[in-house]
């Protein structure tokens, strides 16, 4: 069985009585809300909620820090670029290529951490000082892990060259001895100063330093010779001088085995830490992730980091570029994805819970190939949609990756937003980049009930270049037809808005209740001077006239509008059956006249 990690941590609430009050709470993408309930099953009281608070509890609080955005954002970059590295690319190229990308995620830990102590510095507030020096211990332990895993597993340095390295990591995060030497050194008579032997063997640790021979007898100069010799225990006996454990275990290794293989490192570590410790305390996360490290159980290394680091960036980058190692095609989980995916995907969760990290979350998703594009799907439809230009960012997203789905949703939405604020134009525009017939249907509606009302279109440019999207809906068809009617009879092409006019009656694309509308807008073409319409014709809007006032079903369809029975529509009626009569006498003779000539 797969060992567990133990009981997570308790959150309080302040304020909440949980053994009380019964608690109630709903998970959301990246929060969790939680609220008492005025329930309780033990005592039968008033139900009177004595902690009316809803409280938003995130597990990614890290996304709001704006120094650590910066992090967040400037890591981005470099991790596009690590995907980008050719695959074809072997032996010391790509591994140059692979530690310069390493040395770039630290400069940006680095960076932070510099930003975050001097915002310490100048804190005003106590307590935010505290919680920036405590993030910047956090990133400096960050760096340090990382960097000895960048000379363990990137790195791969040999026997000989591993103990360089390896006092050179030391020397870059212990900065005691620096600071000391100028100090000492500064001072009038350096050989005099109180520090002066305590520099000698941390220099000696920290730097490697050796000292010359002299003829003095001392018991200071005597306690350095022994270190350099390997003497362990003189070496332990200046352990107060030595910041920490595997501070200790390279000034061990220096003085005592400067060529150890890799695959001896593991003992010295364990063995460093423990007389190091002697009993005293236990070991320290940090001390347990260095363990793994030393013992190269990179696995185990993700598993600590996972569990004591606040946020998923670290496992994720650190994962994701050891995998472009080719150090962890093996380990599979069991759910479907392997490590690398499963920790960018949760990285990538927790940048969704932010208003504008959420973009860079997309392209982690990009690039996890098993869940990844289901992930995204889920997360890009939660976003919220504040602002058209937002929309316009998270459509072009969706559209860049064939999302057809989450593409016809998002303009369904902005869509009805723009129906409820009045702006046809603009949701005709969204509904038919949804192609949803149905919603452009509706629109349609709108646009023509408008035009009974005003008597004329808004947003024509729209309407007169619909081009084949007004075959989407047979209401859009009418509405682009019907415009071009009244396109075609503002330009006198007289007998083509008549014949387009009789089309979209008979046809039946034009539904029902606008006819009498139509059939009004051929009067002006029955009054002409010249006969517009052919008897052929006259007599089918005749039937077209006489279909709407006898209130009969047209082709089987529900004849639910029904012709209102007041004065101003029966003289629309006479009027037409009168125009219609007369245009039809002229028309006749017209065409008898033509077929006896």
């Amino acid at each position: 069985m797969e060992e567990l990690d133990g009981e997570p941590t308790v959150t309080l609430i302040p304020g909440v009585n949980s053994k009380k009050n019964q608690m109630c709470f709903d998970w959301g993408p990246g929060e969790m809300l939680v609220c008492e309930t005025s329930f309780n099953k033990k005592e039968k009281s008033e139900m009177v909620p004595s902690c009316p608070f809803i409280y938003i509890i995130r597990k990614d609080v890290d996304v709001y820090s704006q120094i650590l955005r910066k992090l967040f954002n400037e890591s981005h970059g470099i991790f596009l670029g690590l995907q980008r590295i050719d695959e074809e690319l072997t032996g010391k190229s790509r591994k140059s290529q692979l530690v310069r990308v390493s040395k770039n995620y630290r400069s940006v830990i680095r960076a932070c951490m510099e930003e975050m102590h001097q915002v310490a510095i100048a804190a005003k507030d106590p307590a935010n000082g505290r919680q920036f020096s405590s993030q910047v211990s956090i990133l400096s332990a960050m760096e340090l892990i990382w960097n000895l895993c960048e000379i363990l597993f990137i790195e791969v340095a040999p026997a000989g060259p591993l103990l360089l390295h390896l006092l050179d990591w030391v020397r870059l995060h212990v900065c005691e001895v620096d600071s000391l030497s100028a100090d000492v050194l500064g001072s009038e008579n350096p050989s005099k100063h109180d520090s002066f032997w305590n520099l000698g063997v941390d220099g000696m640790t920290s730097h490697g330093w050796s000292l010359p021979y002299t003829f003095a007898t001392s018991p200071h100069l005597e306690s350095l010779l022994k270190i350099m010799l390997g003497d362990e225990a003189a070496l332990l006996e200046q352990k107060e001088l030595l910041s920490n454990w595997y501070h200790f275990l390279v000034t061990r290794l220096l003085y005592s085995n400067p060529t150890v293989k890799p695959i001896d490192l593991h003992y010295y570590a364990q063995s460093s830490l423990d007389l190091f410790l002697g009993g005293e305390s236990s070991p320290e996360p940090l001390d347990n992730i260095l363990l793994a490290a030393f013992e190269f159980d990179i696995h185990q290394v993700i598993k600590e980091c996972s569990i004591a680091l606040s946020n998923w960036w670290f496992v994720a980058h650190l994962t994701d570029l050891l995998d472009h190692c080719k150090l962890l095609q093996s380990h599979n989980l069991y759910f479907g994805s392997n490590m690398r995916e499963f920790l960018l995907l949760e990285y990538a969760s927790g940048l969704f819970a932010h208003p504008s990290l959420w973009q860079l979350g997309v392209d982690y998703f990009d690039y996890c190939p098993e869940l990844g594009r289901v992930s995204l799907e889920l997360h890009i439809e939660r976003i919220p949609l504040n602002t058209e230009q937002k929309a316009l960012k998270v459509l072009r997203i969706c559209e860049q990756r064939q999302m057809t789905e989450q593409v016809r949703s998002i303009c369904k939405i902005l869509a009805m937003r723009a129906v409820r604020n009045n702006r046809l134009g603009s949701a005709l525009s969204w509904s038919i980049r949804a192609k949803d017939a149905a919603f452009a249907t509706l629109v349609s509606d709108r646009f023509l009930r408008d035009y009974c009302e005003r008597g004329c279109f808004s947003d024509l440019d729209l309407i007169d270049n619909l081009g084949p999207a007004m075959m989407l809906s047979d209401r859009l068809t009418f509405l682009g037809k019907y415009r071009e009617f009244h396109r075609m009879y503002g330009e006198k092409r007289f007998a083509d808005a008549a014949s387009l006019l009789l089309s979209l009656m008979t046809s039946r694309i034009a539904p029902r209740s606008f006819w009498m509308t139509l059939l009004t807008d051929a009067l002006p073409l029955l009054e002409q001077k010249q006969v517009i319409f052919s008897a052929e014709q006259t007599y089918e809007l005749m039937r077209c006239l006489e279909d709407l006032t006898s209130r009969r079903p047209v082709h089987g369809e529900s004849d639910t509008e029904q012709l209102q029975d007041d004065d101003i529509e029966t003289t629309k009626v006479e009027m037409l059956r009168l125009s219609l009569a007369r245009n039809l006498a002229r028309a006749i003779i017209r065409e008898g006249s033509l077929e006896g000539s």
